[in-house]
């Protein structure tokens, strides 16, 4: 059985070369929307999301809501006002649902937990220390 990047040379071609050319169609993907540049000098500058900090636990103003509308008429739970990363905000979404015993999910910086768990999650979360929750 031959090794890929040893076929790859047979045929004229390396591996570095191919990984490089890869990395340049990844590289042309990241830069929607910037089609062509005259300017000989120009360098494309990627707008790179600042990995946000969180805040500690005492400090974030968490905000909880009962939704119904617009979800089949399923109760769900909304955690709002989480600041921090999407790690953080997973964890403190998987702890939510282990502790409560039901699904749920992180969307669009919301904690979605599915059924009225609105006086359960106030302890739970001021037990860990979210001091600021209502």
């Amino acid at each position: 059985m031959t090794d890929w990047k040893s076929a790859l040379a047979a045929l004229g071609g390396t591996a570095e070369a191919n990984d490089e050319k890869e990395k340049t169609a990844i590289d042309r993907k990241k830069r929607v929307g910037v089609v062509y540049s005259t300017n000989p000098d120009y360098e494309y500058v990627e707008d790179g999301q600042d990995a946000t900090d969180t805040l500690p636990k005492q400090q974030q103003k968490l905000r909880l809501n009962v939704e119904r509308a617009g979800r089949g008429g399923k109760t769900v739970t909304l955690v709002k006002g989480f600041v921090g990363s999407e790690e953080d905000i997973a964890v403190l979404c998987r702890l939510l649902k282990q502790k409560c015993g039901v699904g749920g999910a992180v969307k669009e910086g919301e904690i979605i937990i599915q059924g009225d768990h609105r006086q359960r999650l106030v302890e739970l979360l001021k037990k860990e220390g979210y001091t600021q929750t209502k």
